[in-house]
C-alpha cells in the first residue's frame, strides 16, 4: 500500500472510530494535521466516495467472515470438479481430431 493509500486508510479509520461521518474535507483535514507530505486532495475523494453509506467499523469486523464458506464450497464441489475433468480432457481431445479432419489430412495420411 502507498503512503496516500496508507494516510487516508487511517484518517477514515480515525473518523470512524470517533462515529464522525467520512468526507473528503474531513480526510483531507485529518492528513493535513498529521503533517503527511504530498498527499494529492483525490485520495481523500476516493475514499469519502468508497465509503460513503457504509458503517467501516461493520466492514471491520466482518472482513474475515466470509473467508471459511468460501474456502468450503471448493471443498464440497471437489468431486465433483474431479469428475467432470476427465470429460474435459475427451471433449478437448475430439475437437483437435475433428480440426484435422476438416483440413483434409489426418494422421496417416
Amino acid at each position: 500500500m502507498s503512503a496516500p493509500e496508507l494516510a487516508t486508510s487511517y484518517a477514515a479509520l480515525i473518523l470512524a472510530d470517533d462515529g464522525i461521518e467520512i468526507t473528503a474535507e474531513k480526510l483531507q483535514t485529518l492528513i493535513t494535521a498529521a503533517k503527511v507530505p504530498e498527499i494529492e486532495p483525490i485520495w481523500a475523494s476516493i475514499f469519502a466516495k468508497a465509503l460513503e453509506g457504509k458503517d467501516v467499523k461493520e466492514l471491520l469486523t466482518n472482513v474475515g467472515s466470509a473467508g471459511p464458506a468460501a474456502a468450503a464450497a471448493p471443498a464440497a464441489g471437489g468431486a465433483a470438479a474431479d469428475a467432470a475433468a476427465p470429460a474435459e480432457e475427451k471433449k478437448e481431445e475430439k475437437v483437435e481430431e475433428e480440426s484435422d479432419e476438416d483440413m483434409g489430412f489426418g494422421l496417416f495420411d
